[in-house]
């Protein structure tokens, strides 16, 4: 049987036009400090066509289907000391690859695989130093002209390909996100529990607590990495996007915010749920967490093959700028009605980030937001906000199989312009849909969103 890796590797080739070679690193390891290294983790690209996680290896494809690996030799004292290496040896029967060579004869058979090619792929802007690196190959190559080698005269870059292919999910694909969402949505679940539990028994709650119960959740059912650097924002912190879990308390009557997925297989998962410290909502929290969750319910009942990417987010706007004025945190004499809301950009301070990214082996997951072959029909304007003149494009048309996240949220920062009641209150919620037919299949639902079913999940 044709493993998934050997058919994207035939799909690539038939991609690159005769006398095309596709030349993919993977990562290379980093120092953290001192003699520790970084937990490694593979480059993207080159796992989505090998299956293989060992450091120090590249993957080289020509038109005609043939693949070459280049990966660490066996090294019995490096083994005893890293890990067991595969091997040049073995990994063509392991891999389905065509050949395999050691890493160190790189650079001489770089060139022989270069000779009488007419185009260079490689991923544009991804790997230091691998411009310079096809270059260097490419100059050896061109020496040899005099001899009736031929050089390529043209460089492309991969990621146009690749980002095609890895945009809609496989079947193979799909049931690894399941896995790695379920595991995501259990950890979710079991911060929730620990931080009701822990103030009800008196004890002191810190953020690193929360973040302590997802981590083992994560690791206990076999994810290899968080996907991300976990979110754990206790109160206002929530009101900071991109803070990172601390030493903060966790406090009765304040909301939590936890934005954490891990990563299982080389899949990634991406939840957010704001849930109540102790387990119950006050009533300005639940006000705008139940305006959050509408805008939710609306950005899912807008994702579905044939709509665009656009779509879940301005669905989502909708909903959340006329909550902004049913709370009074707008006004009708000043911001006017819902629609002067949205022209104007009024909901800006509140919400100032997008509803989706893509989602699959990286977190933002690689493909395009503009749909490929559709002129600007629309004429530019000024954008509300900075007066910047902006080409509207089209965005994506969304097809089945294709995976992103849906996270709307409100983040209300003290301000004289803001009723008391609603400061220091962040609050997003985040799921992961795949796409479908007739709608979207929310992967990571086993972490609850309505109000009351947080509270019933929290006493228990």
């Amino acid at each position: 049987m044709t493993s998934i890796y050997a058919q994207r590797r035939a799909a690539l080739a038939a991609q690159l036009g005769a006398g095309g070679v596709a030349i993919i690193p993977t990562a290379p390891e980093r120092a953290r400090n001192r003699d520790s290294d970084f937990p490694y983790r593979h480059d993207s690209y080159f796992y989505y066509l090998t299956g293989f996680t060992e450091p120090n290896a590249w993957l080289v494809i020509t038109a005609n289907g043939h693949s070459t690996l280049f990966c660490q030799p066996k090294d019995l004292e490096r083994e005893i000391w890293d890990g067991i290496r595969l091997g040049p040896v073995a990994a063509p029967a392991a891999l389905g690859v065509t050949q395999a060579h050691s890493v160190s004869e790189l650079d001489k058979e770089l060139t022989k695989l270069l000779e009488n090619q007419t185009t260079v792929w490689f991923p544009f802007a991804t790997h230091e130093g691998l411009t310079a690196q096809i270059d260097g190959w490419l100059t050896q190559v061109r020496a040899r002209v005099r001899t009736g080698v031929s050089c390529p005269s043209s460089q492309q870059d991969l990621c146009t390909l690749l980002d095609e292919m890895r945009l809609v999910k496989d079947n193979h694909e799909q049931d690894t996100m399941r896995r790695a969402a379920r595991i995501s949505a259990h950890a979710h679940v079991r911060a929730m529990q620990t931080s009701a539990r822990m103030l009800r028994a008196g004890l002191d709650v810190r953020e690193y607590h929360l973040e302590a119960e997802l981590l083992h959740e994560f690791r206990q059912h076999g994810s290899q990495f968080p996907a991300y650097t976990s979110i754990v924002a206790a109160g206002a912190n929530a009101c900071v996007l991109h803070y990172r879990a601390d030493t903060a308390a966790v406090r009765n009557g304040e909301l939590v915010l936890i934005d954490a997925g891990c990563e299982l297989d080389g899949y990634a998962s991406d939840i957010t749920r704001t849930f109540p410290a102790n387990g119950k909502f006050t009533g300005p929290q639940k006000d705008l967490y139940q305006v959050v969750l509408a805008s939710q319910y609306a950005s899912v009942a807008a994702t579905q093959a044939g709509a665009r990417f656009n779509d879940p987010h301005e669905a989502a706007l909708r909903v959340l700028s006329q909550g902004l004025l049913d709370l009074g945190m707008l006004t009708p004499t000043k911001h006017g009605s819902v629609d002067d809301v949205l022209e104007k950009k009024a909901y800006f301070p509140f919400y100032m980030h997008r509803t989706s990214h893509w989602l699959g082996m990286d977190v933002h997951d690689c493909g395009s937001y503009v749909e490929p072959g559709e002129a600007n029909t629309a004429p530019a304007k000024a954008d509300p906000l900075t007066g910047v003149m902006v080409q509207p494009r089209p965005s994506r048309v969304l097809h089945a199989g294709m995976v992103l996240t849906l996270e709307p949220g409100l983040y209300v920062r003290p301000s004289n312009e803001v009723p008391e009641a609603f400061w220091n209150i962040g609050i997003r919620i985040e799921d992961d849909a795949l796409v479908t037919a007739t709608g979207c299949e929310l992967m990571s639902r086993d972490v609850p969103v309505e109000v009351a079913e947080i509270e019933a999940l929290m006493a228990g």
